[in-house]
């Protein structure tokens, strides 16, 4: 008997999916919305803001029941590499205090953002943007965003030129072509900006592989853009201040023993964000595609973004990023793929050094004379909020300076081309507005990061930003506490589980999951090389300092030299972790009586002081492992799910 096999499933696209085909090339519904006279914008609507760089948010802390939502808008700069002209800056400073929140706040992705613009002065805004030399447009959206490149304006090393340009490259290249943008927000008005490399003009036509749709306003997205979020970046052989392996795209600067550019090496399918209770949903690092000379860049961009294009999920959000296509089809054919688009198969991956991450804070020479300066920003947020006046002081610099400047990856701010006889006045200028110098920051606080969460982020579950020094000096008073002083390591927190701070790539990670408690992730490597694990599925934040002192104290007892706490934690494995934090008891000379009743939950004895009154019970080694395999499903600890258990026993006996 012959049988039929059953015909493949065709698979429902998402309503997102219909928003993008339906709206004109990223016109409608916003156009005729922009028009009303509300105070927000529809879903369908919304949809299509966010390729303009405008996410629509509410105001959660003036949420009154009966009453409607402080709606506010959020606008984010498309600035490839993190460059800010003087005048751009200038104008996004006075933006926020006409029409915003009266704060700017550096991006992860080396872009601005503006809180707090109602929907009446939107247009207004972005207007002033673009005449002033900036953009928002493909800041957010199904796209590929801010293209991200190392911050550090060096003159005497050529790599870092290149990758400044080729981030500008790639991002004109791949820049949407329709003319809404400039319909909505200028009228149609055309606004001299930087002319496009005549080789990025020549590579968006250039077909014959399948790259480009011919007769569509979108040559290379078309009509339905990209299934999501696609996120790219440039850098230098050792340089990874980019989280380069966090990214969807990767091109790294190949130069010859003369500086000249010869070509670039491409890793592909890096990314963070996941669900919550989904494990299909997960973070992955990009793996090495192959080489290709400068020549090809273009087309090889090209390919990797139609390979994207044309087979990511457009059904399942949840499943729509590149790297579940590269996990889903494994990295060989994924490679073979893109090879036909591109027309040739890639060469062999270049050798490269180690990666380092770096920040440049401090004074630096450029290698032209002239200097730069890197200043920390705790979580890019540039603010005047008492004797601290981080947005006063950068108004004044630039204004009297005319400087440049360049966001960083890690939310910090770079002055530069300045010249050597301004330093003092520069720095005086700064100290006078309470900015503190590099060699000032607790390292905990240098190499950390925050999104910005509650109260606007709509996806936040928990604070992350408005917490982050508090958190930070709870971890360095328990680190004192310990015994290590000096102690630091890369921390990042979110509100939710999409990783724009890219906690997963911290050796600490805490991870919104609920009203004050956190995922916590452990173990990633300094150089952000490595993924970290979930150690915790929830952790309630009044519980940070139990949490991670029996961690710390493990950490000191058993390090090797130099060891730092993300490699500790990855090579002793989470196992060990949990199986010394569910037998640990405070030595005497890390109990104080304040903190005994923390760490054993107990209440005050009739004496007025305080006692360790937990008891230590022996298992089987047999009966452990099934305890902390059982315990790690549910993501607690081992004494919790003893105590679970125990007293749930107890409960059926009497």
């Amino acid at each position: 008997m012959v049988t039929t096999p059953n015909p493949p499933t065709v698979r429902k696209p998402s309503k997102v999916e219909g928003i993008k085909e339906r709206s004109h090339f990223l016109r409608e519904p916003l156009a005729s919305e922009l028009l009303l006279d509300t105070n927000f914008f529809t879903e369908d609507a919304i949809q299509i803001l966010k390729f303009h760089g405008s996410y629509q948010q509410d105001n959660r802390d003036n949420r009154a029941k009966g009453q409607e939502k402080d709606y506010q808008m959020m606008l984010r700069t498309r600035s490839p590499g993190g460059f800010i002209p003087p005048e751009l800056y200038l104008t996004l400073d006075r933006l926020a205090d006409e029409y915003g929140n009266h704060t700017l706040r550096a991006t992860t992705r080396q872009g601005f953002q503006l809180h707090g613009v109602l929907k009446k002065n939107l247009k207004a805004t972005i207007a002033a943007i673009v005449k002033s030399m900036g953009s928002t447009l493909g800041a957010c959206g199904d796209l590929n965003r801010n293209v991200m490149a190392p911050p550090a304006p060096y003159r005497n090393r050529p790599e870092y030129a290149y990758a400044l340009d080729y981030a500008n490259r790639v991002a004109d290249l791949l820049t949407p072509q329709t003319g809404a943008y400039y319909e909505i927000w200028l009228d149609d008005e055309k606004v001299i900006s930087a002319e496009e490399h005549p080789e990025v003009v020549a590579a968006r036509q250039r077909n014959g592989t399948g790259t480009v749709f011919h007769d569509n306003p979108e040559p290379i997205y078309g009509t339905h853009y990209m299934p999501r979020k696609f996120k790219a970046c440039v850098t230098v052989p050792g340089d990874n201040s980019v989280d380069l392996y966090s990214q969807d795209l990767t091109l790294v600067v190949i130069t010859d023993d003369q500086g000249s550019l010869e070509g670039f090496n491409i890793l592909a399918g890096g990314g963070l964000g996941r669900t919550h209770g989904k494990d299909d949903t997960f973070p992955r690092l990009a793996d090495p595609i192959g080489y290709v000379d400068k020549a090809d860049v273009y087309d090889a961009v090209k390919a990797i973004v139609a390979t994207q294009r044309d087979y990511g999920d457009r059904s399942d959000r949840r499943h729509a990023r590149l790297k579940y296509l590269m996990a889903d089809w494994g990295v060989d054919r994924f490679r073979t793929k893109a090879e036909e688009y591109f027309g040739k198969p890639f060469q062999p991956f270049q050798p490269l050094p180690d990666w380092q991450y770096l920040d440049f804070l401090g004074w630096h020479e450029q290698g032209d004379g002239k200097l730069f300066l890197g200043i920390n920003v705790q979580t890019g947020r540039v603010k005047d909020e008492g004797n601290f006046r981080l947005k006063t002081a950068l108004r004044t610099i630039v204004t009297t300076y005319q400087l440049p400047m360049l966001l960083t990856p890690s939310q910090n701010i770079l002055l530069y081309d300045i010249e050597p006889g301004d330093r003092a006045a520069i720095q005086s200028i700064l100290a006078d507005h309470g900015i503190r110098r590099e060699d000032e920051i607790d390292s905990l606080e240098r190499y950390a990061m925050a999104c910005p969460a509650l109260p606007t982020c709509g996806l936040a579950n928990a604070e992350s930003e408005r917490v982050l020094p508090e958190i930070l000096e709870r971890m360095r008073a328990l680190l004192v506490k310990v015994g290590l002083p000096e102690e630091y390591f890369i921390f990042r927190m979110t509100g939710c589980p999409n990783g724009c701070a890219r906690p997963y790539l911290a050796e600490v990670g805490f991870v919104g999951n609920g009203p004050d408690q956190y995922q916590v992730w452990l173990g990633a490597a300094s150089n952000q090389t490595r993924l970290s694990q979930v150690y915790l599925e929830k952790m309630p934040i009044d519980q940070l300092e139990t949490t991670f002192e029996p961690l710390l104290v493990y950490f000191k007892q058993n390090r090797k030299p130099d060891e730092l706490f993300g490699d500790f934690c990855d090579r002793a494995g989470l196992k060990a972790l949990h199986q010394f934090a569910a037998t640990y008891a405070p030595a005497a000379e890390y109990v104080s009586a304040s903190s005994i009743v923390d760490i054993a939950d107990q209440p005050k004895v009739s004496s007025g002081k305080k006692k360790d009154n937990r008891h230590r019970i022996t298992v089987q080694p047999a009966l452990y492992d099934r305890l902390y395999e059982r315990a790690n499903q549910k993501g607690i600890s081992v004494s919790q799910l003893i105590s679970d258990v125990m007293g749930a026993y107890l409960q059926q006996q009497d």
